[in-house]
């Protein structure tokens, strides 16, 4: 009988371990909405960290978690620090490139509950009919749209899985538990943008 255990307990652990190892080794996780502002708004939204406590989800998931901002006020090189619960765990945020009206590319680099590396970007593009005069009002700055002033964003975060990141996506949906952040987030941004 003892025999038998050890073997269903070793046929068990084989299996775990063989589930673990076809996991992906990367991830990643994506959603998309429609902000009823025109690219130049939504674009100062995001370039500049410190608007992001306003519509952020996971500010409002530990809004007592201690903060730090360093290097300029928006675009490459500004950076944002935090040390929070549980829930919202300690990383910094840091702009490694932006493109008005088009992109920020934003690195993460996460302490707790675990360390990881992800990249996490911003693409921004004008929602409606653009007139013929819309390179134009790109080469200004003004987001290239004359037609309904909304903007469609696609906020993606990805990177590599570890081992014990492998052995989470088992148990956890990482697209789930992410998007569902992401999406809260897209509409407080769009509801702060609305104001």
């Amino acid at each position: 009988m003892i025999d038998f255990l050890l073997l269903v307990i070793c046929i068990g652990a084989a299996l775990l371990a063989l589930a673990i190892l076809v996991q992906p080794d990367s991830f990643m996780v994506r959603r998309e909405a429609v902000i009823d502002a025109p690219p130049r708004k939504v674009f100062a939204a995001i370039n500049d960290l410190r608007n992001w406590e306003s519509w952020s989800p996971w500010a409002k998931l530990d809004p007592n978690a201690d903060t730090r901002y360093e290097g300029p006020g928006a675009g490459p090189g500004a950076a944002f620090e935090w040390s929070g619960d549980k829930k919202v765990g300690a990383g910094r945020l840091t702009i490694v490139d932006s493109r008005p009206s088009e992109r920020v590319d934003l690195s993460l680099d996460m302490r707790k509950p675990f360390v990881a590396t992800s990249n996490v970007t911003f693409v921004l593009s004008p929602e409606g009919e653009v007139s013929e005069s819309g390179w134009l009002t790109r080469a200004l700055g003004f987001g290239g749209v004359s037609g309904t002033g909304k903007t469609h964003v696609a906020w993606s975060m990805s990177g590599k899985t570890s081992l014990i990141g492998r052995a989470m996506n088992i148990f956890i949906s990482r697209d789930k538990m992410l998007g569902d952040q992401f999406e809260k987030g897209l509409a407080n941004l769009g509801a702060q943008l609305a104001k």
